[in-house]
């Protein structure tokens, strides 16, 4: 038998009812067969939604890994691991030959702005920046009690890579 559903023109139920058509309605479930186990990951609801500063949480960081583009969310990341502050000369060394995340140095810049454009719409009004840039000196920096939570949510983000943006086919909630 040969099942054909156009997904551009067949609607949900035209498709459902095509299904049944060739192959029957949904079989009974033997009693004897056990439930489905509950899913039971880790989520974001699962971290703290206490303020840590500045009216960030932990889910609200959790938002922004999520939601950054994967070049930002790695740079973050590096920060992150670093304690919070970074020197512009290392991250940028760091990326030039990461073998997976390769940025030019050039290009360092351009991959943090989905940074400031996700906190704009994620982040707690009238926060300062996440990503802290100090010109001058040539650092980047991040609060100590948001790098510890963007830390947590680096391990949620490990976790369930489905819900990250660009990592996975789950959507960002």
């Amino acid at each position: 038998m040969r099942l054909t559903i156009d997904t551009e023109s067949d609607t949900y139920e035209q498709a459902l009812a095509a299904v049944q058509a060739a192959y029957g309605p949904r079989p009974v479930v033997p009693a004897s067969w056990p439930e489905a186990p509950a899913d039971t990951r880790s989520g974001p609801q699962d971290l703290s939604g206490y303020d840590i500063g500045d009216g960030w949480t932990d889910q609200l960081l959790f938002r922004v890994i999520a939601s950054v583009a994967p070049g930002a969310r790695a740079v973050l990341r590096r920060i992150t691991d670093l304690g919070g502050t970074a020197s512009y000369d290392d991250v940028q060394r760091y990326f030039a030959d990461h073998p997976t995340v390769t940025i030019p140095p050039s290009r360092i810049g351009g991959t943090l702005t989905s940074i400031k454009a996700v906190q704009r719409r994620i982040g707690p009004d009238a926060a300062g920046p996440l990503l802290q840039r100090d010109e001058r000196a040539r650092f980047y920096r991040i609060d100590r009690a948001l790098a510890e939570g963007l830390a947590r949510a680096c391990v949620l983000a490990d976790a369930r890579p489905d819900l990250l943006r660009g990592e996975g086919a789950g959507p960002v909630t």
